[in-house]
């Protein structure tokens, strides 16, 4: 049994037409465009100085400001070791942090065990509170 040409055409045509909206629809672009996701930009923080306390002798060593959460903070390191005291202030602000404020006073720094360390004051180099107005 022999197809009738017009059915035959009229499959031919829709099937066309189906290929077509089928190829269309595959290339077209999206209803919407969003700008694609980025990962944040680092906060200063990520590129914390590391502070380098290695050592052979005691001339390695010397007195710098290392910085903490109330600011100026003595410490012995490398002579050569970078600080970033404002970067420790910075990165305490950005978390909410805060610090005991205070610090010993460091009369040198010595070379023990390969690791600068704070050398104790002498007895007779302790200094008198400081005296607040009016008091005696």
């Amino acid at each position: 049994m022999a197809a009738c040409p017009e059915t035959e055409s009229a499959m031919l045509r829709s099937f066309l037409l189906l290929v077509a909206l089928l190829a269309g629809s595959a290339c077209s672009a999206p209803a919407t465009t969003h700008p694609p996701v980025t990962a944040p930009t680092p906060s200063p923080q990520a590129t914390a100085v590391v502070i380098d306390q290695s050592c052979r002798t005691d001339a390695d060593c010397t007195v710098k400001d290392v910085g903490n959460c109330c600011g100026y903070y003595p410490a012995c390191v490398n002579v050569n070791s970078p600080t970033d005291p404002k970067g420790v202030q910075a990165s305490c602000q950005a978390r909410g942090m805060m610090s005991v404020c205070g610090f010993r006073e460091i009369s040198g720094c010595s070379c023990v065990q390969g690791k600068c360390a704070a050398r104790e004051a002498e007895a007779g180099s302790l200094r008198r509170p400081l005296q607040m107005d009016g008091q005696r």
